[in-house]
């Protein structure tokens, strides 16, 4: 079972690295900008249209380097390199405030991929072990 879970991760660490260029920290800051961003959905406050506009209030929950720093116990200055890298890419947008937001090129960009490729790979994953475990 360990194997099996393994293979599935490292198969998704490899394409994580070769997505984001070979540099493993952005989708792992990216991904915790994003559920950072998303928290204001769970709790049913999220009805926004559009992530990109910077003049219209934004429901979703404000994140910054430094609650980023610590939630990954990242330094901060890293973070801060790599948040600056995340926004040239267009997948993180930085209010003048400091706040950092998602954006839906991001959200569109990765949510087709992880619906599309790691979705039924999980699902085949979660299959094996099903039968493995029956075994």
């Amino acid at each position: 079972m360990a194997l099996l879970l393994a293979r599935h991760e490292i198969r998704n660490l490899r394409r994580w690295f070769d997505d984001f260029d070979r540099d493993i920290l952005l989708p792992i800051l990216l991904g915790e900008i994003a559920l950072h961003n998303i928290g204001a959905y769970e709790n049913g406050a999220g009805t926004r249209k559009t992530l990109d506009d910077p003049d219209d209030l934004c429901p979703l929950k404000p994140c910054n380097a430094y609650s980023i720093a610590a939630a990954t116990g990242l330094p901060r200055e890293t973070v801060r390199r790599k948040i600056v890298r995340l926004i040239e890419l267009g997948w993180i947008r930085k209010r003048h405030n400091g706040h950092l937001y998602v954006t839906a090129e991001a959200i569109n960009h990765f949510g087709s991929i992880l619906g599309t490729r790691q979705l039924s790979e999980l699902l085949t994953t979660a299959d094996r072990a099903k039968r493995l475990m029956d075994k």
